[in-house]
């Protein structure tokens, strides 16, 4: 077996057995084409995953302690509600959802920077792979707490029962959280960007959805109610409902869920425009740079700088610049450094460099 040691100081050079500042480029590419070189993720690394998060350091186990907490008190306060008041018991069980994960969405952005740190340490450790299982296991946690809602609210009234009411509940909880997964996973921007921006569609929903006033608003923009999935949630809600204008007369439970993965598609449209943009930025450098190495003033700078030599690196990348005056220029530029003439001209072989 060979061990490879990496410091903590300098990820750039590794040891390999009793070699040190060996490249960690050219470790991993000589790693990878061992014979028995053969990398996929194991239960090993799956353990190691939910060992850290299960932790008491991982988040998840203050999570719970104070979901249960704070719907232990919903539970005495709200307990025996009356029909009439399914709205405000919606809100405040939603409120108490979105402040038990924002917790736990909030701390993304430090375990992504600390993750692709390890990585960087551990050579076979994947980025991607590390950053779906936190993807999943953080879904399965606004599911799980979403749930926990739904059971009290059937404890403390019985007009909000079903299974759409469940997934009308569910969705519109992700509708509010995916931006954080998204930005904080995905992106990076800074604690405080994601902050704000994860924050907007919960703002936004107060502003656009007109569930806080129903059909007040300004005609036009009081439109954009459409976009959010809160406004589909009151449509299905008894004693509001019939407050809510324009609610669909079928299918609202689809568009209720359509609506609560729009942040996700616009997510997933502006980081492939990105994607596209720095592709073709990248060719358009490359172009740039191919088409400079033509010209006339590369071709005297890298003469100026490498005299001789240039001449045949330039005949190699096929330069259709007059290398015969460069060839004089060279020629003169010699005699005149050593005081001396000669006859022998400057010949551009067809040697690589």
């Amino acid at each position: 077996d060979n061990t490879v040691t990496v410091s903590a100081i300098d990820r750039t050079k590794v040891k390999i057995n009793d070699r040190e500042g060996v490249d960690r480029n050219l470790a991993l590419i000589s790693m990878s084409i061992g014979d028995n070189y053969a990398y996929s993720t194991n239960n090993n690394d799956l353990k190691f995953f939910t060992d850290v998060e299960f932790s008491a350091n991982g988040g998840i186990p203050g999570i719970a302690g104070f979901t249960i907490f704070a719907y232990g008190l919903f539970l005495l306060t709200f307990w025996n509600s009356q029909p009439g008041s399914e709205a405000l018991v919606l809100i405040a069980a939603g409120i108490i959802s979105f402040f038990s994960v924002n917790p736990y969405l909030l701390q993304l952005v430090d375990w992504r920077i600390f993750m692709i740190e390890e990585a960087e340490a551990l050579l076979h450790s994947s980025k991607s792979m590390n950053k779906l299982l936190k993807t999943n296991l953080t879904v399965l946690l606004i599911l799980m707490i979403s749930s926990t809602q739904f059971g009290i609210m059937q404890a403390v009234i019985d007009t909000l029962s079903g299974v759409d009411m469940y997934f009308a509940i569910l969705f519109d909880n992700a509708s509010l959280m995916l931006a954080p997964i998204c930005l904080g996973l995905y992106t990076n921007l800074s604690l405080q960007a994601v902050q704000i921006l994860g924050a907007f569609p919960f703002l936004m929903m107060i502003f656009f959805s007109t569930t806080f006033s129903p059909g007040a608003g300004v005609d036009g923009l009081k439109n954009l109610r459409y976009l959010f999935s809160r406004y589909y949630l009151f449509c299905m809600t008894p004693s509001v409902d019939v407050m809510m204008e324009g609610c669909p007369e079928s299918n609202n439970l689809l568009y209720l869920i359509l609506s609560s993965l729009l942040i996700v598609f616009i997510f997933l449209v502006v980081i492939g425009g990105m994607a596209l943009h720095r592709k073709l930025q990248k060719k358009k450098n490359s172009e740039f740079k191919r088409q400079s190495m033509m010209t006339m003033e590369y071709a005297e700078l890298q003469v100026e700088l490498f005299g001789e030599k240039a001449l045949k690196k330039l005949k190699h990348i096929g330069s259709n610049v007059d290398l015969k005056s460069l060839e004089n220029s060279v020629r003169s530029k010699s005699m005149e450094d050593d005081g001396t003439s000669s006859d022998e001209p400057v010949t551009v072989s067809d040697e690589t460099v």
